[in-house]
């Protein structure tokens, strides 16, 4: 891809109404990308909206909740975008929750459930509806964040184990996809960022030492025009 390439295409971004997703549907759209941005949140939707159109972006909004969705919701997303565009040329999946720290004996069934749901099970319901829209792309892309945590973390175990959960699923479709197609699923390392998600889970850190979203969307907006494939982390 290059930055004239990117103008045009159409990107699909889980988690937009906050955060990296936010961020990565705000850097997209200068570039002249539609954005499909999903979330449950309608309110960081409109404004993310707003934001974009007063750029002079384009997006068309996707009030989701991935811990309710089903399969037919997400095959009536796959056809909506089938019938307008006929293909999907980027797929952003920053989509996630954070259960509620816990020891493992104390995790509680409701909050693994929902975690398993939005982080794992959503995962593959998207790429099963998704896989053939990206197929249908030149030079489609499909990024992933994975956690590259060393080993389970104490009260972090329902997060993690349903993140593992998740990578594994996409990189065994990755190891299917890039033999049969031009598709190619990236992985994006990300230093800790200054995120709702990370407050969750660090309370009373020090933000400031922490990465801005927007600073890495950014970063990895210019690579994506540049072609980016396999693995890149934004780490350094």
């Amino acid at each position: 891809m290059t930055e004239r390439i990117l103008e045009g295409r159409v990107a699909l971004i889980t988690g937009a109404s906050r955060g990296l997703g936010r961020a990565l549907a705000v850097a997209l759209a200068s570039r002249g990308v539609h954005i499909l941005a999903l979330a449950r949140t309608v309110g960081g939707l409109e404004e993310l909206d707003e934001e974009i159109r007063s750029a002079g972006g384009q997006a068309t909004l996707v009030p989701l909740d991935l811990g309710k969705a089903g399969d037919a919701d997400l095959e009536r997303l796959a056809g909506a975008i089938h019938e307008r565009w006929g293909k999907l040329d980027i797929w952003a999946h920053t989509a996630v929750t954070a259960p509620p720290l816990s020891p493992v004996e104390h995790i509680g069934s409701n909050d693994l459930d929902l975690a398993l749901t939005v982080n794992a099970k959503s995962t593959q319901l998207l790429i099963r509806v998704l896989d053939p829209l990206l197929r249908r792309a030149e030079d489609a892309r499909a990024i992933h964040f994975p956690d590259r945590a060393a080993g389970p973390r104490p009260n972090h175990a329902a997060y993690l184990a349903t993140k593992a959960a998740a990578e594994t699923l996409i990189e065994a479709w990755r190891q299917t996809v890039e033999r049969a197609s031009p598709v190619r699923v990236v992985e994006a390392l990300l230093p800790p960022m200054a995120t709702t998600l990370r407050r969750k889970f660090h309370p009373g850190e020090d933000r400031t030492l922490l990465a801005e979203p927007s600073v890495l969307a950014e970063r990895l907006v210019a690579q994506l025009a540049d072609g980016l494939s396999g693995s890149i982390d934004l780490r350094d």
